[in-house]
């Protein structure tokens, strides 16, 4: 039963990279951004607040975000035939980081766990959330300048969460909360720094090389 931790500031591709990996390994994969999109479309009190808080930049409260994860884990163990898992974007704080370990361990897959940090610059991803723009079906893609999604061919869309505004909210968060969170995983072992100023498939084929050797 593996484990792969994918941390990375807003905009860095750590999700495309996340996903590329769960095709070639067939994993499950837990995205808490996707899930707090999915979450925050129900017509409820923490539904409103959930997209309140995203569409500004901020941070879904821990107790909201656990929740999630701890239902998709529950989905997860029902499966006869179990690989492993991918973590998108979480855990976000050194809080959550010691509450995944807890729940790792609870199921016992806390033996492997690997930790990839894709790393890029505030110029960088600036530049990149200019271009990206959302399928409703696909997600988050990076356009260039498509209408449609070549994938599935809904219109493609700007999230509100991609404003200048917002992402300077989400970027001191980052650099406030989750860099700690790197730094708690870089004291572990299997910790991987990834450039992710290159190319898609050249960030994808340096964190192929590490999973190679695990």
């Amino acid at each position: 039963m593996k484990v792969f931790i994918f941390l990375g500031p807003p905009g860095s591709g750590k999700g495309t990279q996340a996903k590329m990996v769960q095709k070639k390994l067939n994993l499950e994969l837990i995205g808490s951004g996707d899930l707090l999109r999915k979450r925050s479309k129900r017509k409820d009190y923490t539904g409103r607040e959930i997209m309140r808080v995203m569409n500004k930049g901020g941070r879904v409260p821990t107790p909201i975000v656990f929740k999630l994860w701890m239902e998709e884990l529950e989905k997860i163990e029902k499966k006869k035939s179990l690989k492993g898992i991918i973590f998108d974007g979480s855990p976000r704080t050194v809080h959550e980081a010691i509450m995944l370990d807890q729940a790792l361990k609870w199921y016992n897959w806390d033996k492997q766990v690997k930790t990839f940090f894709v790393k890029v610059s505030k110029k960088e991803v600036i530049k990149r959330i200019k271009k990206r723009k959302n399928c409703p079906l696909c997600g988050p893609i990076i356009s260039s300048g498509q209408k449609k999604c070549l994938n599935c061919g809904s219109l493609l869309t700007n999230r509100q969460d991609d404003s200048l505004t917002a992402l300077n909210v989400r970027w001191e968060w980052f650099r406030r909360e989750v860099l700690p969170t790197v730094n708690y995983y870089r004291k572990k072992k299997n910790f991987f720094t990834i450039n992710g100023e290159q190319s898609i498939e050249r960030v994808f084929k340096e964190i192929s090389s590490h999973l190679t050797s695990l």
